[in-house]
């Protein structure tokens, strides 16, 4: 059930993205529950591959800007819309919730323990009755484990589309829950991974504070970001 402030979303290249402020996208998951999808532009150029993947995201209760090149496309197209960090989002929400029964799913084995217990450092009340790593390969075993939890919120930090993907799977089974892709969120709350600094947030240059971090990344993003606005350019 989608609680929803805005109820016509913008349209970026055939996907509707809700039109919140982090404090309104917070409010209205709130009282909500169903999927929340954080798109970033290599989801989108993924889905327009991928029909299917494409489906799930129009069938998302909540669709949010995470990527800085989601912004951009929407300034493009008229909409000033600032971008939602998923990972801030997703911290809000359990803040939000804090004391309803939370599930983490995701990440390398024991980080994901050691990202909610750095959360109950700054989230005492946080309440999570599951935890278990990405790393598994019966997913019919993992999701009825979560299910037997019968958790409130749901964060899968499994990487992109596989997280849309088990959500999708998941909310079928747990009609009453918010559940959020995260990313690598947990890799950043357990400590492993350093988040870019406030400056960089602000500026939206995230993504190449990691890049210059971890050059790795340079490939997944060049050419991808600058062919994804040249793409909203030609709509």
């Amino acid at each position: 059930m989608r609680y929803n402030l805005y109820m016509e979303r913008a349209n970026l290249l055939g996907f509707g993205i809700d039109k919140y402020t982090l404090d309104e996208a917070a409010e209205a998951a709130e009282k909500s529950c169903g999927q929340v999808v954080t798109i970033n532009p290599e989801m989108i150029d993924y889905a327009l591959k991928n029909p299917e993947f494409a489906d799930l995201i129009n069938q998302a209760e909540f669709v949010i800007p995470d990527g800085i090149g989601v912004q951009l496309g929407l300034r493009i197209k008229g909409y000033k819309i600032r971008r939602i960090p998923g990972i801030e989002f997703a911290k809000r929400m359990l803040i939000e919730t804090k004391g309803l029964p939370a599930a983490f799913v995701g990440a390398k084995p024991d980080v994901a323990q050691k990202a909610v217990n750095n959360l109950l450092k700054e989230i005492p009340e946080l309440n999570a009755v599951y935890i278990h790593d990405g790393y598994f390969s019966d997913t019919d075993l993992i999701l009825k484990e979560i299910s037997s939890a019968n958790p409130r919120i749901v964060l899968a930090a499994l990487g992109s589309p596989k997280q849309e993907e088990f959500i999708f799977m998941l909310k079928k089974l747990l009609p009453e829950a918010l559940l959020i892709g995260v990313g690598g969120s947990f890799d950043v709350w357990a400590g492993e991974v350093e988040r870019a600094p406030e400056i960089y947030q602000k500026l939206g240059l995230e993504w190449l504070y990691r890049t210059v971090k971890e050059p790795a990344r340079f490939k997944r993003i060049f050419p991808a970001l600058p062919l994804f606005v040249l793409r909203v350019l030609r709509s």
